[in-house]
């Protein structure tokens, strides 16, 4: 599925996967989310419910622009940078493009969507 995050200062186009965390993700779009730094490594946002991981590796590596879950606090994660094999981090997708645009979004609302077939 592809997806759109935006707010006033940046868009981003990304792709989510095929799993059953991603599609609990796409299922509940859209989404309006207050982004908060972490640790400058990853943007992080709460999420109004949890996601299944019941077909999720344990553990994953994440990449800079990789979207992901942090299972055990039910956050997802936008990706800053590179970041090591983590327990119950599952990769849900990936933004096009590079990962800096995210850096200006610490505080900011932003709404992520789906994008319709054609737009």
């Amino acid at each position: 599925m592809d997806i759109r995050l935006t707010s006033e200062v940046a868009t981003l186009h990304g792709t989510l996967g095929d799993g059953a965390a991603a599609r609990d993700l796409a299922a509940m779009l859209p989404l309006t989310l207050t982004l908060a730094d972490f640790h400058a490594t990853e943007m992080i946002a709460d999420l109004p419910g949890r996601l299944r991981t019941d077909d999720s590796p344990a553990a994953a590596a994440a990449r800079a622009g990789d979207i992901a879950y942090y299972a055990p606090w039910g956050n997802l994660a936008l990706f800053l940078r590179d970041f090591p094999r983590s327990s119950g981090l599952v990769i849900l997708g990936r933004f096009d493009g590079p990962a800096d645009a995210l850096t200006g979004l610490d505080g900011r609302t932003v709404t992520l969507a789906a994008v319709e077939q054609g737009g």
